[in-house]
């Protein structure tokens, strides 16, 4: 149904008229119909649309963005910001708890229909402001030189080798092998001397000893921690987790109780650490905590192992609607035992849900610099504390910030693509090694746009940038320069998606023992795609492999050089 018209009901802006604005209330009415889906707009259920045209020369969106604000007087009350495209498609929104409500898209001839939604209006009015902007300049990119990375897919042979969207990967750093996971498989990937890949399926089953191992997921997920060796694999399913966790590479499993806490309705996450100093720490003499957390309808919880992931204890609710929507990215653990789960809209930014001790209390703490996103961004932590969160802005750019305080304040945030022409990413992942290497990786295009939109033509390939100075500079590197991993759309909004929702909602990126950066990714252009062809929306497991270039273990750049130099280069 349509919604109600703003006061004025359209404006535009330009390069040389950049500012518009309008109001519309009061609203008595409350229209919470987003929190199921996708907003509706009637009688019973207010909306207020608003047609914005943006009228700018061709090439303007290299150093210009679009930024719509939406302010109202009550700090008590709430409006949610949304904004659709000519064939009435969500561009992008902010509906979070926040005062304004903020969104950033890039400088394009297009038209749009801004919709605001009273979420709570207690009698409130709102005005909105559309403005073309300026967005601060980005420091110099890093003069390293890039590294390099060789790809790797599963052979036919493998079970979900052609089913591997939203993979996840970890590195068993005793053995060298990487644990990789798709659906219902975990595959066991080893590298010879060469840089050769060789892959198995390892998958957790009756046989080996987790029968609730591969068989249903609605959401797979894996974790290896670097310290214990340990791999987790877990499989969501309706209201509970089947998990189960190997010592050995996926010979034999230990069935577990799962998560201990309901698991939601999407984007579960497990991940380890050592426990935080002064908190109750471990049950056995398995020496970390393992985490599980989930999203759910109305909030996020984590619930924390003490004995290695056998059982978990009661949830405990990171944030809920009020402080966070939607999904949360994964989470990571640093060595003093601090926990963070990042999400992309909180109060109008991106943040992360920190805990300082073992996850008894939790903390949203924002990036005031960033906008939110349709991807979940992605933290890494350095070896000595240094966070590093990584997140798709809301003009579709790739953004990086430092924290040296747990997120309490950021520092060095830039656009690590527009190096390349980087306009729209998708899937942040984000790892680190010394407190001042980390690397960010992410699918890219250099086609602006919406990226949603079936027509959308880009060509996308799997970028991965890295620091060596602690996040002040970065240097991006096109991991697939000759194999696109995607032609055309690719759709984020779940159950609304057609044949463009094939590498589904992220990608994973982890360390070996050396500092070698692996960033596992589902291959979706192959065959004659690959060569110019048509797009046929595959979803290959595939692995890229730094081959070359700094690692992020600095006392191994050396010994990396003199081994790729006597193997004749990288593979």
């Amino acid at each position: 149904m349509a919604a109600d018209a703003a006061t004025p009901s359209s404006g535009s802006v330009s390069d040389t008229a950049p500012t518009t604005t309008w109001s519309a209330g009061p609203f008595a009415l409350p229209n919470v119909s987003g929190t199921a889906g996708a907003v509706s707009c009637g009688a019973a259920q207010p909306c207020d649309d608003y047609a914005l045209k943006v009228s700018v020369p061709a090439g303007y969106d290299a150093g210009h963005s679009l930024r719509v604000d939406v302010r109202w007087p009550d700090s008590a009350a709430d409006f949610d910001l949304y904004v659709l495209d000519a064939n009435g498609r969500e561009v992008t929104a902010s509906a979070s708890s926040s005062d304004p409500e903020t969104v950033l898209l890039p400088a394009v001839p297009a038209s749009y229909t801004v919709r605001v939604v009273p979420y709570a209006p207690l009698g409130d009015s709102f005005t909105g402001t559309a403005s073309l902007i300026t967005p601060p300049a980005d420091p110099p990119p890093s003069t390293a030189t890039p590294p390099a990375y060789a790809n790797s897919s599963a052979p036919e042979g493998i079970t979900d080798a052609h089913n591997a969207g939203e993979p996840s990967i970890g590195v068993d750093r005793a053995s060298g092998a990487a644990m990789f996971q798709a659906n219902t498989s975990t595959l066991k990937v080893t590298y010879d001397g060469s840089g050769a890949a060789t892959w198995q399926d390892k998958s957790a089953s009756a046989a080996n000893g987790c029968p609730q191992g591969s068989t249903t997921s609605l959401d797979p997920i894996l974790f290896t921690d670097p310290a214990t060796h340990r791999t987790f694999e877990s499989q969501l399913a309706g209201k509970t987790a089947l998990t189960c966790y190997t010592d050995d590479d996926g010979e034999t499993w230990t069935p577990t109780g799962g998560s201990g806490i309901n698991s939601g309705v999407d984007h579960q996450t497990i991940g380890g650490g050592p426990f935080a100093a002064g908190a109750p720490g471990g049950l056995t003499a398995y020496p970390h905590a393992v985490y599980y957390c989930s999203q759910d309808i109305a909030d996020a919880s984590c619930a924390v192992s003490r004995d290695g992931g056998l059982t978990y204890g009661p949830a405990v609710p990171m944030y809920s609607l009020l402080d966070c929507g939607g999904l949360h990215g994964h989470v990571k653990v640093a060595q003093d035992g601090t926990v963070y789960v990042p999400n992309k809209g909180c109060g109008g930014h991106q943040a992360v849900a920190v805990s300082e001790d073992d996850g008894l209390t939790w903390t949203v703490r924002h990036n005031p610099s960033s906008t939110p996103g349709d991807s979940d961004p992605s933290v890494g932590v350095g070896a000595g504390g240094t966070v590093y969160m990584g997140y798709q802005n809301s003009d579709g750019t790739p953004r990086i910030a430092v924290s040296h305080d747990k997120g309490r304040s950021w520092l060095h945030d830039q656009n690590v693509g527009a190096a390349l022409g980087i306009k729209n990413v998708v899937f942040p992942a984000v790892t680190a090694g010394d407190d001042d290497r980390a690397a960010f990786a992410f699918l890219g295009t250099t086609t602006g746009g919406n990226y949603q939109d079936p027509a959308f033509q880009g060509v996308w390939h799997l970028y991965v940038a890295t620091t060596y100075d602690g996040g002040q500079s970065w240097v991006t590197a096109d991991a697939t320069p000759t194999d696109p991993v995607q032609r055309g759309s690719i759709c984020t909004g779940g159950t609304t998606c057609g044949k463009d929702r094939n590498l589904l909602d992220f990608i994973d990126v982890t360390t070996d023992a050396q500092g070698r950066v692996l960033a596992a990714y589902a291959d979706g252009c192959t065959g004659t795609c690959a060569t110019g062809g048509a797009q046929n929306y595959d979803a290959l497991a595939s692995i890229a492999r730094q081959s070359s270039g700094g690692t992020l273990y600095g006392a191994y750049d050396a010994v990396a050089a003199g081994k790729r130099k006597k193997s004749g280069g990288s593979h």
